[in-house]
C-alpha cells in the first residue's frame, strides 16, 4: 500500500523538495492533497503532475483560476483558510507534511492531529506558539508527529532506541547564516538580498532571514522543547559553520549521539515521510576524505539579539513565544519589503514582547489572541 500524503504549503521550499523526493518514489507515495497560499500557477502545475484528489488554494480571488484550469480533471478544488481545515479533516490521506510557513500553519495541523493524522513537521511555529497544547493533543490522539527540520531530525534520530536512557542535553547547531563573525556597524546596512543568500541551506524568504537573525535558531530552541519534553537548561545552540553535524544529543553518562550528512533538506523530508523505514536514494555523499575540518563557536547573542529574546522567551514560557514569533513575523515582512531595517527587526521583537500581557496558562483562544495583539503591535511600529 502507498503512503498517502497531504502537502500542506506544497508551493514553498519544503513542500516542492518534498514531491521531488515523492516523485523518486512513486511505488512508495502518493500525493492525495496540495494545497497554496496564493501561488497558482505552481498548484495547477502541482496538481497536474501528481493528480490529487483536492488541493486549496487559500487567496479566494486566485480559486477561478485554479479551477478552470482543473477542470479537465478530477481534481477537486477549495479556496479560502477555512477550506485548509476542512481539508485537513479529510479521512483520505495518512500523513500530513505540515510546510506552511508560520502561525498560519497551526489551524490546519491541529485540525489533522484530531483526524487521527500523522504529521511530518516542518512548520516549527505549531509548536512555538502553542506546543503544550499541540503535543498534548498527539499524545491523546496517539498520533506521531514527526520533525522534518534538519536539527530536530537528527535529533529524533540519535534518540532511536534510546527510549530508556535519560537525556542530558541537546545540542542544535546553527551555520551562523550568511553574517556569522559580523557586528552591527556592518548589520546596519544589510538589506534583504543580503540576508537571502545563505551559505549551506536552500530555504524560502522568510526561513532565510530567521536564519541570519538567528531567529531560526531561537525558534527551533522552543521547538525542541515540546518534541522532545526537554527543560530549558537541556537545550543548547552551536555554531558549526559547515552544517555536517545536524544536532547532537548528550546522555547522562557523557556519550554523545551526533547525525551527521550534506546539508540537504530532501534528506530530513524523505525521512519522515518513509519513517520508520530507510530508503535508498542518489542523493550526494559526505566525503570524510575531503573534509577541511569541522568547526565550532558560541553563537553572538550580543549582536544576534533575537536568539537572546527566544531564549528569554524559552525561559518565561506561557503566551511569550507566541508573542515572539508574531512580532517577528511583522518584523520579517517589513524588511522584506525595505520597510524597516535588519537591525530594526530585533528591536521590533524585543518592544512586543515588553508590551503584550503575559498569560502563564494560555487557552487556545488566548494564543491567538496573543497572537493577534503582537501583530497589531508590530505592525503599528512599521505602519503596515
Amino acid at each position: 500500500m502507498k503512503k498517502r500524503i497531504a502537502i500542506f504549503g506544497s508551493t514553498g521550499s519544503v513542500g516542492t523538495q518534498a514531491l521531488e523526493v515523492i516523485a523518486s518514489n512513486v511505488d512508495r507515495f502518493e500525493v492525495e492533497i496540495l494545497t497554496a497560499h496564493s501561488n497558482d500557477k505552481l498548484l495547477i502545475q502541482q496538481a497536474k503532475k501528481f493528480n490529487p484528489n483536492a488541493v486549496v488554494i487559500v487567496n479566494e480571488n486566485k480559486y477561478a483560476a485554479v479551477r478552470d484550469a482543473l477542470a479537465s480533471t478530477n481534481v477537486k478544488v477549495f479556496a479560502g483558510e477555512k477550506a485548509l481545515d476542512e481539508v485537513a479533516a479529510f479521512d483520505t490521506y495518512d500523513m500530513m507534511l505540515a510546510a506552511i510557513v508560520g502561525f498560519a500553519g497551526l489551524k490546519s495541523t491541529l485540525k489533522a492531529i484530531e483526524s487521527g493524522k500523522a504529521i511530518a513537521l516542518a512548520n516549527k511555529e505549531t509548536l512555538v506558539v502553542a506546543g503544550d497544547i499541540v503535543m498534548q493533543k498527539a499524545v491523546e490522539k496517539r498520533v506521531p508527529v514527526i520533525p522534518v527540520d534538519s536539527e530536530h531530525s537528527a535529533i529524533f534520530q540519535c534518540l532511536i532506541g534510546e527510549t530508556r536512557n535519560k537525556i542530558e542535553k541537546v545540542v542544535l547547531t546553527a551555520s551562523g547564516g550568511p553574517f556569522l563573525g559580523k557586528k552591527p556597524n556592518f548589520l546596519v546596512n544589510v538589506k534583504k538580498e543580503h540576508a537571502l543568500q545563505h551559505p549551506n541551506w536552500n530555504m524560502g524568504a522568510k526561513i532565510s532571514v530567521d536564519s541570519a537573525t538567528l531567529m531560526n535558531k531561537g525558534l527551533e530552541m522552543i521547538e525542541a522543547r515540546w518534541l522532545f519534553n526537554l527543560q530549558p537548561d537541556q537545550i543548547q545552540v552551536i555554531v558549526h559553520p559547515e552544517s555536517i553535524i545536524h544536532s547532537m544529543v548528550q546522555f547522562e553518562d557523557g556519550s554523545i549521539k551526533a547525525q551527521m550528512g550534506l546539508p540537504d533538506m530532501k534528506v530530513p523530508i524523505q525521512y519522515a515521510l518513509a519513517f520508520p523505514q530507510r530508503i535508498p536514494n542518489t542523493f550526494p555523499r559526505y566525503d570524510f576524505t575531503r573534509s577541511s575540518g569541522l568547526h565550532f563557536e558560541q553563537p553572538d547573542i550580543k549582536t544576534f539579539r533575537n536568539l537572546a529574546l527566544a531564549m528569554q522567551a524559552l525561559q518565561k514560557g506561557g503566551n511569550t513565544p507566541c508573542v515572539l514569533n508574531a512580532a517577528n513575523e511583522i518584523a520579517v515582512y517589513g524588511f522584506l519589503r525595505n520597510r524597516i531595517g535588519f537591525l530594526d527587526m530585533m528591536e521590533m521583537v524585543e518592544r512586543a514582547m515588553d508590551k503584550i500581557p503575559y498569560i502563564e496558562k494560555p487557552t487556545l483562544e488566548e494564543y491567538f489572541e496573543s497572537d493577534a495583539a503582537a501583530r497589531n503591535f508590530a505592525a503599528s511600529l512599521i505602519h503596515i
